[in-house]
């Protein structure tokens, strides 16, 4: 993608090189030419990763207009603290202006226009005004998080002239930094730093389940020392009440440590100040956990972490293949099988590389009881059916012989479409699904797939739930929501359980936000990935199309899937060894493999379903 205009007016020069080997925020090397001069550029490739941006300071004697347009050019290059950038500012302007603050992403060009009421003639005045405008995308915040965004940005810009120099600078700006969406993209990459759940969530008792909370860094800014602050900081406000780090409180790196690289053995020391040297053996290995399954989300060079006391010495090591004993995280939880329900109405399963399909074992693969949809626990022991009509919710054993009791959930929903949905399974075994009666719309949970359902508190719900998907961590879940206008939106909620509120945990989702904004109809979506949605939708007035989207609303980088007519239910596995599936009104199941094209399955098989 090309740079965004400023203006519509061309941008003032930046000087783009490539770096010579050794240089550590470049990863990678290319070689310096040795003749010529660099070239001025007014864009810039994402996807050349070499590529460095540097910015040019300010010419002597430039007009308002020119000084405007170098600061807003300077916020898209590569200078580590932006200190190009602080030349077009006053002193004072410069002390008080927080790049890290903010930055507000726009959909393209950045307007400059200048604010009536003063004087446009240099010679006249020696103060002039402008007033930057677009359409915003996004804002990310101090901690990094990114949300989207919706309306106009407008904010001033007001230049004085130095009465020594006779210069023009910047002396009130907006706050953070402004860009459009494209230098965005080229500039920032999504990365998850990772905690634990602060419930006992998964099954295992000798392993924490580890959370991803994607965070944006500066792409060749040294990410990954900007990565691992970010980490030590904790994480981000709307994750933070449903989970824990191990580093104690005030964790920071070392002072006088600016820069982190692994060695020529893929080990990466980490030096910690004095609140983290008193920490046990355990404790560290969790730390080092977190830190390794962050940084390899960044770079797989990582396989080793060493952390390091305040004075000196080792707190302790931890290796690749360590860190299962310690925690254990979805992306790494594969199934050997795909489950769908046959032409018959029974649940069957087939290999994910095979072609052929067998019924389960236990009640749900008889078809005694016909089924239109279903789910799978994670450990794959018991299994959730959807009666055929979507009034009754059973639940029975995935083991030969395993009976069928009666239903744990009844709808009383007059139609179809006004029943049960889809279920979904947590991790630590329990069960959640929807009742789109509109005389009761509720989400509920099982605990461990029976008893008395418990009804799931959803402040902020505006419309009744469609669809139900758990993240493999089950701190997260997805819903899609119906509005009242038939529009439906994904939305990413927190889950929360107070255990000490009766006999009963009290369970609510919290902090609904939208993970696919763009789409005002979504059809089908799965978790695919640790912060990863497929989703199939519809733009405003547009065709149907499926994308992958962050839980925070961003868009990964990377390819969508192959265009897929008549989607109607998608199943992605939360690692990314499994074929992505979906359910076909016109083709019935088929599945793709990256690179490869969609795949036939079962013409006659529907509602297909990874565990969980």
């Amino acid at each position: 993608m090309g740079a965004d205009r400023v203006g519509g007016v061309r941008r003032p020069v930046r000087a783009v090189v490539y770096a010579a080997c050794g240089v550590v925020l470049l990863a990678g090397c290319a070689s310096m030419p040795d003749s010529g001069d660099l070239r001025d550029v007014e864009s810039t490739p994402r996807q050349d990763s070499q590529l460095r941006v540097f910015a040019m300071p300010p010419p002597e004697d430039a007009q308002p207009r020119e000084i405007v347009q170098g600061f807003l050019e300077a916020l898209t290059s590569d200078d580590p603290q932006y200190a190009t950038a602080r030349q077009y500012l006053t002193g004072t302007a410069s002390e008080h202006w927080r790049p890290e603050q903010s930055t507000t992403v726009l959909a393209s060009d950045i307007n400059v226009n200048h604010t009536p009421g003063h004087d446009t003639s240099r010679d006249s005045s020696d103060d002039y005004a402008f007033t930057l405008t677009g359409d915003k995308v996004a804002l990310v915040d101090r901690q990094q998080s990114y949300t989207p965004m919706r309306g106009t940005y407008s904010q001033p810009v007001h230049l004085t002239r130095d009465k020594k120099s006779g210069q023009w600078r910047i002396d009130v700006l907006p706050p953070g930094i402004v860009m459009g969406q494209s230098d965005f993209q080229r500039n920032y990459m999504s990365v998850n730093k990772y905690y634990f759940a602060s419930n006992t969530w998964a099954n295992s008792a000798t392993s924490a389940t580890a959370v991803a909370d994607p965070v944006f860094v500066r792409r060749r800014v040294d990410a990954m020392t900007q990565v691992v602050r970010s980490l030590l900081s904790g994480p981000t406000d709307w994750l933070e009440p449903a989970v824990s780090s191990s580093f104690p409180a005030g964790t920071e790196l070392r002072r006088g440590v600016t820069a982190l690289a692994p060695d020529d053995q893929n080990r990466l020391t980490v030096p910690l100040n004095e609140k983290a040297s008193g920490v046990g053996r355990e404790k560290c290995r969790e730390m080092a956990t977190q830190l390794l399954f962050t940084l390899q989300n960044l770079t797989p060079t990582v396989d080793t972490i060493t952390l390091q006391r305040a004075g000196g010495g080792t707190l302790c090591s931890l290796e690749e293949n360590q860190t299962e004993a310690v925690a254990t995280r979805g992306s790494v939880k594969g199934s050997d099988y795909l489950y769908f329900v046959d032409d018959k109405k029974r649940l069957v399963r087939i290999d994910v590389k095979g072609t052929s399909a067998e019924p389960v074992p236990g009640a749900l693969g008889e078809g005694v009881q016909k089924l239109q949809a279903a789910a799978v626990s994670w450990d794959e022991r018991t299994a959730a059916g959807v009666a055929d009509d979507g009034k009754s919710l059973f639940v029975g054993s995935l083991l030969a012989g395993g009976a069928l009791d009666t239903p744990v959930l009844q709808s009383q929903g007059k139609v179809e479409g006004d029943r049960l949905t889809v279920p979904s399974w947590d991790a630590r075994g329990d069960l959640w699904v929807a009742d789109r009666d509109p005389a009761r719309p509720r989400l509920v949970v099982l605990e461990q797939g029976r008893g008395q359902p418990l009804d799931v508190r959803v402040p902020g719900l505006k419309g009744r739930v469609d669809a139900v998907r758990v993240a493999a961590d089950g701190v997260r879940i997805a819903l899609v929501v119906r509005a009242e206008n038939d529009s439906k939106s994904l939305l990413i909620g927190r889950i929360e359980r107070d255990e000490k509120a009766g006999d009963r945990p009290v369970v609510s989702v919290r902090e609904l936000r939208s993970a696919a904004p763009e789409l005002e109809n979504v059809t089908a979506m799965s978790w695919a990935g640790d912060s990863r949605l497929v989703v199939a939708g519809r733009e405003h007035e547009g065709v149907q199309t499926m994308r992958y989207v962050q839980v925070d609303g961003s868009t990964p980088e990377g390819p969508p899937p192959a265009a897929l007519t008549g989607v109607q239910s998608i199943a992605a596995a939360e690692d990314d060894q499994s074929p992505l599936v979906a359910y076909s009104s016109e083709d019935g199941i088929v599945r793709l493999w990256s690179g490869a094209q969609w795949q036939q399955v079962n013409k006659g098989g529907l509602a297909p379903v990874y565990p969980g």
